[in-house]
């Protein structure tokens, strides 16, 4: 080796330090976690002995006992309360209220209809004043204007 006199070697490379990781394993950790965490997620459950067995809610409690006075009470205001339903149902400011929405609904719906020319109440057949003087009539019904 006559001509590489003079040439010094270069020195030998350092240990890695403790704590540092080379390229290799620093890509090797996320594959592993992810490989780990498809086996874990992908695999049922298994609960071991209790596994199959029936839980503490298919044996029935104690019987409670019954207090006459509580019975008698709840009795009677479950016939209080139906009475006062079936009163309220039968009022005649129910009825009003629930015909007059349902008259305002239809309002809507039909000057909908109107302006955009179709359903029950398109204005087809009509001349434009006609078609302008049923749609005020029914903005006016409806409190839209």
């Amino acid at each position: 080796m006559p001509g590489l006199r003079g040439v010094v070697a270069a020195p030998p490379a350092a240990p890695p330090l403790p704590g540092k990781t080379t390229g290799r394993v620093s890509l090797a950790v996320p594959a592993a976690a992810a490989s780990l965490s498809l086996v874990l997620w992908s695999t049922p459950v298994n609960a071991g002995i209790l596994s199959g067995s029936t839980g503490l809610e298919a044996v029935p409690g104690p019987e409670l006992p019954r207090v006459e006075f509580l019975e008698k009470w709840n009795a009677e205001n479950q016939k209080k309360y139906a009475e006062f339903d079936s009163r309220f149902k039968n009022s005649k400011v129910l009825k009003e209220l629930l015909e007059r929405n349902e008259r305002q609904i239809q309002d809507k719906y039909c000057l909908r209809g109107a302006e955009w020319g179709v359903g029950d109440c398109s204005t087809e057949g009509m001349s434009d004043q006609e078609r302008e003087d049923f749609i005020s009539e029914l903005k006016k019904r409806t409190g839209a204007e």
